[in-house]
């Protein structure tokens, strides 16, 4: 079993940047399809950027150019780069690993971009 834990959210301007992190235990992310989804108020979860097994990036369109996904294999730990930020980005940010065929989730980290 798989404990994924989110930090770096917060209060940004737009414009600004953040870095999330979602530390993982339990079980190794190398090899492993990642994620970052969001939540915005009153929509649904969102793929905002997925990484295979084999580490090809797929990121939705409204993010690309700003956005970007990594993982460090060394550290057990994925992160969601944003730059540019605007107050559409605002929602809560959950990393997502997938093992054996389970979608694993951590309990997500809140980011607001002001205007």
């Amino acid at each position: 079993q798989v404990q994924l834990v989110e930090s770096g959210g917060g209060l940004v301007q737009a414009g600004g940047s953040l870095r999330l992190s979602c530390a993982a235990s339990g079980r190794s992310l190398s090899g492993k399809a990642i994620g970052w989804y969001r939540q915005r108020p009153g929509k649904q979860r969102e793929l905002v950027a997925g990484l295979s097994r084999d580490d090809n990036i797929n990121l939705l369109d409204s993010v690309k150019g700003r956005f970007t996904i990594s993982r460090d294999n060394a550290e057990n730990t994925m992160y969601l780069q944003m730059n540019s930020l605007k107050p559409e980005d605002t929602a809560v940010y959950y990393c997502n690993v997938m093992i054996g065929g389970i979608s694993n989730w951590g309990r997500g980290t809140q980011v607001t971009v002001s205007s």
